[in-house]
């Protein structure tokens, strides 16, 4: 980017207004500057004409108005324990009172007004004056709101009080814990429709935890996908889904129902059951449009079957509780089934839930909207179930969710939030050392402006339903809520930038949600992080990600970090989604399938040496600590069991075992920078023979229960003698966010 024309004054100074980043830092720590037409573009996408200096010049006086035109903040964010200081703008020398009203109707007028020598603005002719409240530390946590009064002028605002600390459930405090990974579509038994689904899902929590001990179960991103419309198949990919807020009824078990034992039809049921199973078992791949074909069918049978009053309460129940969110969803999905799944192309008169063709529709499709309604109330009530017995069957924590980034540009959650999302962008990342072209992951990012204004209501409903029927979430790109690359529309990845999000409220309102909830966070927090965002992440108690291939002694030339000083506060793992599983990551399959795909960019002799060291370095440290003999090294399964007995030498709270990596599994799930090159998304479930392995067999597997009990066996003796999660801090003059390698970054705003 070397002479690249430096930015106007004016323009910079309106980027700092809306947190757009003008300037940023690579991956290895060079600055770059951003070119002007990027900041132009990601301006036009929050509302901000900023193409001549005039149009600048302008924007900058609104942006200066709107503040002053705001008697209040649009949301004020504050932590328990601490003192949250607000401002308020009412005429200039005019009294001003400020008073809280909590969640339960109680009122606190213990606020006080502090000093504040900000001039008056003039508006208007109108000179208004800011006064600045203090509000009292002991509120209790919860979503309050902040009133306003001036003579006869009222205003207020919300309130939301956060957890100052998180950390791990009591139950988790002083112990450490293990856990199963899996991508539950490929996990199928001999009773399911071609696919896992949620029974499946309970069946896998009891056998680990009842049978191994386990404390968790990480599943994939469960969201909903868009349902086939004309020419539209189902999305594969669990990070890509149409909804953030609503969930796959393609994990529906239909026999679960209890509406299905009423069904006079259920030997047409057992048929298509039947059918998609017979299907799924001559394929190779995960066939996701067969198996919904039929499972719809069966469910718009048992859909039409009569309950119970008990029965009838309860839906009513439900469909209350999720309001206009669950009408909007369902109403999208009638929609994408008549007229395709992007609302880009349908009549004008249905692009927006406002639109007065979305009413005629509901009215004149009732069944159809009513049928997807009943889909989520079912998955609401099987995700349930499956919890419960995941917790009986002795599990601290039960299901960990997975959260994806964002949505689908053409999905329901973009139909139904395009007033909240921002148009013309997309989200990705930036070049780094894994991905040097960038990434662009075609997902419109939320507007923080609009998030404020709208008091983060659609983001605090995304995580409450991620938390509803689990006892944690993983965070996929934690980072996200500090930061985002965006993206102009046409633009390649790189000539991207980043744009702030206000992180003490998204933050703080994981937290809270996460506090009600009774449950831990898990913040993926891999690629380019800035290191003051991990501490932070520490001190608000959430957990961080460690990957074993990733974690390397950057001071000590590149060489296999020593378990004993890895992160304490984080969930470890071998792999993830998006390696190959470990049986192939020895074995180089990654490496051939990315020539076989033509996406190396130097010889593949060169990558697999390359690998061979790396994977050199690992055998070394093994033997060194006693893990793995010599002449052991040749065998996939004995060095598999010595990496995960490694991650149990770490300090790390949480250790997660991929299913795959139990089963000797060598397929890659995900290959990134493919589509439809590589089957991602729809590889099965297989054993080191390359054959499919159903659920069953996993629970007779030889190896699974060999790995499970080797690292249940390095967890389990040796409880953290360190103090407990839910109620205390890290200590201070340490950084166990990086182990004990570095002193504390300096926490920045």
């Amino acid at each position: 980017m070397g002479g690249m024309t430096e930015l106007a004054p004016a323009l910079v100074e309106l980027a700092r207004g809306y947190g757009v980043a003008t300037d940023y830092e690579d991956w290895t720590g060079r600055p770059v500057p951003v070119a002007e037409a990027t900041v132009v573009a990601v301006l036009a996408a929050l509302g901000v004409a900023a193409g001549t200096e005039e149009e600048r010049n302008a924007a900058l006086i609104a942006h200066r108005r709107s503040y002053w035109a705001r008697p209040l903040p649009p949301t004020v964010v504050g932590r328990a324990g601490a003192q949250t200081r607000l401002w308020a703008h009412v005429t200039h020398g005019a009294p001003a009172e400020v008073w809280v009203c909590l969640e339960d109707g109680t009122v606190r007028d213990d606020v006080v007004q502090v000093d504040n020598f900000t001039p008056p603005f003039d508006l208007d002719g109108r000179w208004i004056g800011e006064a600045s409240f203090v509000l009292p530390a002991d509120l209790p946590l919860g979503y309050h709101r902040v009133h306003l009064r001036s003579g006869d002028f009222q205003a207020s605002a919300a309130l939301i009080v956060t957890p100052d600390w998180l950390g791990l459930p009591e139950r988790l405090a002083t112990r450490r814990a293990w856990g199963l990974a899996t991508q539950l579509y490929s996990v199928r038994s001999r009773r399911s429709w071609g696919i896992g689904d949620l029974t499946d899902l309970a069946d896998l929590a009891l056998w680990s935890g009842y049978r191994h001990g386990a404390d968790y179960l990480l599943v994939n991103p469960l969201h909903a996908a868009a349902p086939p419309g004309p020419f539209t198949p189902i999305e594969p990919s669990p990070y890509l889904p149409t909804s953030r807020r609503f969930v796959n009824p393609l994990y529906l078990r239909v026999e679960a129902i209890p509406e299905f034992a009423d069904l006079p039809k259920r030997g047409r049921v057992r048929r298509l059951r039947r059918a998609a199973q017979h299907h799924a078992d001559r394929l190779d791949a995960i066939d996701r449009d067969s198996a919904w074909a039929a499972k719809r069918e069966a469910l718009r049978l048992v859909h039409r079957v009569p309950r119970s009053a008990g029965r009838e309460l309860a839906y009513a129940a439900y469909r209350a509780r999720e309001g206009r969110a669950l009408d909007d969803f369902a109403t999208w999905c009638a929609l994408a089934e008549r007229y395709g799944g992007d609302w880009h192309r349908w009549p004008a008169s249905l692009r927006h839930p406002d639109a007065p063709g979305v009413a005629r529709f509901v009215d004149n499709h009732e069944k159809a909207v009513d049928f997807h309604r009943w889909l989520q109330w079912q998955l609401d009530e099987q995700l349930a179930g499956a919890q419960s017995q995941a917790r009986r069957a002795g599990m601290a924590v039960g299901i960990m969710a997975d959260l994806a980034v964002g949505v689908h540009p053409n999905g329901a959650d973009a139909w139904a939030l395009q007033d909240t999302l921002a148009l013309g962008v997309t989200a990705g990342a930036p070049p780094d050392e894994f991905n040097q072209l960038g990434q662009d992951w075609s997902q419109p990012p939320w507007r923080p402006d609009r998030l404020d204004e709208q008091e983060y209501r659609p983001f605090r409903a995304v995580i409450a339903a991620a938390l509803r029927h689990a006892g944690a979430v993983r965070v996929d790109h934690i980072i996200g809520l500090f930061r985002l690359w965006w993206i102009p529309e046409g633009a390649p990845p790189a000539q991207g930038t980043y744009v702030r999000y206000d992180h003490e409220a998204m933050i703080g309102i994981v937290a809270l949600e996460a506090h009600r909830a009774g449950a831990l966070v898990v913040g993926e927090d891999l690629g380019t992080v800035e290191p003051w965002v991990r501490d932070y992440l520490l001190l608000r108690g959430l957990l961080g990600a460690s990957i074993l291939w990733f974690e390397l002694d950057r001071d000590g030339g590149g060489e296999p970090l020593p378990a004993e000083r890895w992160r304490e506060y984080c969930l470890s793992s071998v792999t993830t989604h998006d390696l190959p599983p470990t049986a192939g990551y020895l074995a180089g399959d990654h490496v051939r399938l990315r020539e076989a795909l033509g996406l190396l960019t130097r010889p593949a002799e060169a990558e697999l040496e390359s690998g061979r060291a790396e994977r050199a370095a690992w055998m070394a440290e093994l033997r060194r600590v006693g893990l793995l003999q010599d002449g052991e090294e040749d065998d996939p399964e004995q060095v598999i069991l010595a990496l995960y007995r490694y991650l149990g030498r770490t300090p790390s709270r949480l250790v997660g075992v991929a299913l795959t990596d139990a089963v000797g599994d060598r397929r890659t799930q995900n290959q990134p920078g493919t589509s439809d090159e590589y089957p991602n998304w729809r590889v099965p479930l297989t054993g080191p023979d390359g054959r499919q392995m159903m659920l069953e067999d996993v629970f007779a597997d030889r190896r699974a229960a060999t790995l499970a009990e080797a690292v249940r066996a390095e967890i389990a003796p040796r409880p953290r003698e360190a103090r407990p999660l839910a109620s205390a801090r890290p200590p201070q003059g340490t950084s166990p966010c990086f182990g004990r390698r570095d002193p504390p970054a300096a926490q920045r705003d």
